[in-house]
């Protein structure tokens, strides 16, 4: 048991310095690295507190604990999923009003 959480552990600080690193370099933005961060600092929370993972999985009646992981993690990615959607709606609705605006711009030059 030692094992798995060890490398649980190590994963789990390991990809946390990755989301700093990529906030750092600018290739990720700190309004998407939220999720990330919650979400790793909730995986090293249940590393090193595994009897944790079996209290808030006998709580919501999940059977068993790592089926509580997997649960956690479906929907964290829907949720992270319907942002996504949000973020590009705007982006599409934002795009059309700005392509119609441009091409008022080149109506008005030509003339």
């Amino acid at each position: 048991m030692f094992r798995i959480q060890a490398i649980a552990i190590v994963t789990s600080i390991l990809f946390l310095l990755y989301i700093v690193r990529l906030i750092i370099k600018g290739k990720l933005r700190e309004e998407y690295s939220i999720v990330w961060i919650i979400c790793t600092g909730v995986l090293i929370l249940f590393s090193f507190w595994r009897v944790g993972l079996d209290v808030v999985s006998e709580l919501v009646g999940v059977y068993s604990p790592p089926n509580m992981v997997f649960i956690a993690a479906i929907f964290a990615i829907f949720i992270y999923l319907l942002h996504l959607s949000v973020v590009i709606s705007k982006l599409q609705s934002q795009n059309k009003q700005m392509a119609q605006h441009i091409a008022l711009l080149k109506e008005q030059i030509g003339k």
